[in-house]
């Protein structure tokens, strides 16, 4: 059996097709604050996505990695005058201890972009030694006019990714670029900011470079699947799948995997425009499974609105199936729905009609969706 999946780059829904150990990186938190419910639905998508996986007899090898040295994190360490790193290892704490009560898989690996650093440093001179990027004002940048694919993954047009890269931290107007759209793979620091020594002087990574490197380290190339929230495919992807296949010449993923973003009052729920639903305040009040399946209620790659009665519709439903009790019903159909561009919702609406008819709840079907009744 195969499961199709919408790949990004090719913009359909296509099989995926991987060999017996499937190798999946998604970029994980920059652990300056908590984990709210944008997190959450983006790695219930990959555990959904492995558990299907496994169930077919693949090995999965998921790594999610921490940026754990960027803009956002040392302008929240500076804020809270606290260490930068100490501020990533209680946010970092407590994002595991909230994915653990949601039933997320373990990842593989976690590695810190932290521990990167020598693979980056080699990273970058390979990437000027392709002939990819230039020296400018202390910094090192990824040339975009020489690498002729860039765009192959969010297909925007120009004007689209300067809008973008404005909103997302690219700083088009940075006067030392060549072009506005020119990402940074390494820079100079602040006075207090970290800094490591290199060819280029004192510095510390861009952000895109940090999951290149990262991800080649951990897992080799090709990767089977990558992905992250659909906010990250322009800027973050994009520069991150250029500057490795001009640095190695070699195919950087396969398959291009985002998930669509949670609102909440019409605005993407993010940090930055404060308008989060936190996964710790809804574990205060709901078990961690209701609220893994009012996130699975809604398909990973659509956008939609944040509702508390969703978690209403999740504990009626997970009341209904714990009086079920086990049975045989459903496990073809939630199969075949997860194989479908992982149709969590069909798949919960095939156990609620295997419920009614007394068929009773399988175990294996709802372990399929990482939901357990016990």
């Amino acid at each position: 059996m195969t499961i199709r999946l919408y790949d990004t780059a090719r913009q359909a829904v296509v099989p995926f097709s991987p060999g017996p150990v499937v190798s999946i990186y998604t970029c994980g938190i920059t652990p300056y604050d908590a984990a709210h419910l944008g997190h959450a639905a983006t790695y219930l998508a990959y555990d959904v996505l492995q558990r299907r996986l496994r169930d077919l007899g693949h090995i999965t090898r998921c790594v999610r990695n921490v940026t754990d040295v960027d803009d956002d994190i040392l302008r929240k360490a500076r804020e809270l005058d606290v260490h930068y790193l100490d501020l990533a290892a209680d946010e970092i704490a407590r994002f595991d201890e909230q994915m653990a009560a949601l039933n997320v898989l373990v990842p593989y690996r976690e590695p810190r972009a932290t521990s990167a650093i020598p693979d980056i440093l080699g990273f970058v001179a390979m990437v000027l030694d392709s002939g990819h990027a230039y020296r400018a004002g202390g910094a090192v940048y990824f040339d975009v006019s020489s690498f002729e694919r860039f765009g192959q993954i969010s297909h925007l047009g120009r004007d689209e990714m300067l809008e973008l890269a404005r909103e997302r931290g690219g700083n088009p107007d940075d006067p030392y670029k060549r072009d506005p759209l020119d990402f940074v793979l390494w820079q100079p620091s602040l006075p207090d900011e970290p800094s490591w020594e290199s060819l280029w002087g004192p510095g510390r990574p861009g952000w895109h470079i940090e999951c290149s490197a990262l991800a080649m380290r951990e897992l080799g190339l090709p990767i089977d699947l990558h992905g992250g929230g659909s906010d990250l495919i322009f800027p973050h992807h994009e520069c991150e799948a250029a500057q490795s296949e001009a640095a190695t010449g070699e195919t950087f993923v396969r398959h291009w995997m985002h998930v669509g973003m949670v609102r909440l009052g019409g605005e993407k729920m993010s940090k930055s425009l404060g308008n989060l639903v936190f996964v710790g305040e809804l574990l205060k009040e709901h078990e961690g499974v209701a609220i893994r399946l009012a996130l699975l209620s809604q398909h990973y790659r659509t956008t939609w609105e944040w509702r508390p009665e969703l978690l209403d519709e999740a504990n009626d439903r997970l009341a209904a199936w714990r009086a079920a009790g086990p049975g045989e019903g459903a496990i073809d159909e939630v199969r075949t729905r997860l194989d479908d561009d992982l149709d969590t919702p069909g798949a919960l609406c095939a156990l609620d009609a295997a419920v009614a008819e007394g068929s009773g709840v399988s175990a294996t079907a709802s372990a399929l969706l990482g939901v357990e009744l016990v």
